[in-house]
């Protein structure tokens, strides 16, 4: 029997630890669903809508749990049915990549680094890939993002992550999109440890802006250094004294100014 057409709403009762983000408590009650033998192997969760009903929780924050716990090999979604439970055994996931990432077992400059290989490299691909259709779509959620409520700090990490992961997008590279992906739920822990206010969040916005603006022109060695220099500052706002030498522009960048991939004919 589907687990969300056996189980009573008292069971989903999140711990009250006003401490920690609501997705890491959502994750922790659906492993412990999963510990605790309620929800098996091969199980179907409820429906996110009653899902979120049942945890009394945003569909925003429970969908940022389902991906931590997708990344750790413990659901799959399983197109045009939902999320099921994959594995029960929970014991050894801390010891695969994904497990780690999802766990925070590296550390924040570690991925950062890992974060700026990527998306900078994504940024070059959508400039000479990316439809009119997904620029706009970026200038949209940019638009959005700066309106948000700079003291709303879930917002805003969710409106930012909606514009980073719609440009890993334009890139149409799916193994690149899926190695960012393991990344995102560590990227919103370094997020929520950082103060923003609305002079930071306003040149966050600018920042995209700006890497739109080469985006639209084609220009993927501007839009790579637009977006290297925007990741930066997060970086060196993070970077700790346990680096002997931190990352820079040139890090990232080369000198040349001749195109780093082929145009589209």
């Amino acid at each position: 029997m589907p687990a969300d057409e056996s189980h009573s709403g008292e069971s989903w009762a999140l711990s009250p630890d006003s401490r920690r983000p609501l997705p890491e408590l959502i994750e922790q009650k659906l492993r412990e669903q999963i510990i605790g033998g309620t929800l098996k192997a091969g199980d179907r969760l409820p429906t996110e809508p009653e899902l979120a009903r049942k945890l009394d929780v945003a569909r925003s924050s429970l969908r940022t749990a389902l991906q931590r716990l997708q990344l750790q090999g413990i659901v799959e979604v399983r197109r045009g049915l939902g999320w099921y439970v994959r594995r029960t055994d929970l014991t050894a996931v801390d010891d695969r990549l994904e497990g780690k990432l999802a766990t925070r077992q590296f550390s924040q400059t570690d991925l950062l680094e890992v974060r700026i290989a990527l998306e900078t490299t994504a940024t070059s691909l959508a400039a000479v890939r990316a439809g009119n259709g997904e620029l706009d779509e970026l200038a949209k959620l940019n638009h959005q993002y700066q309106r948000a409520q700079v003291e709303d700090t879930q917002e805003v990490i969710e409106l930012d992550e909606e514009f980073h992961s719609a440009l890993i997008r334009a890139s149409h590279n799916e193994l690149l999109e899926s190695m960012y992906q393991t990344l995102v739920p560590g990227l919103q822990d370094c997020k929520r440890h950082t103060n923003t206010t609305r002079e930071v969040h306003n040149r966050s916005a600018n920042e995209h802006e700006q890497v739109i603006w080469f985006l639209r022109r084609h220009d993927e060695v501007g839009a790579k250094s637009a977006m290297t220099s925007h990741l930066l500052g997060l970086y060196n706002d993070l970077v700790t004294d346990d680096i002997t030498v931190k990352a820079t522009l040139s890090t990232y960048v080369g000198v040349s100014d001749k195109p780093i991939w082929n145009k589209p004919r």
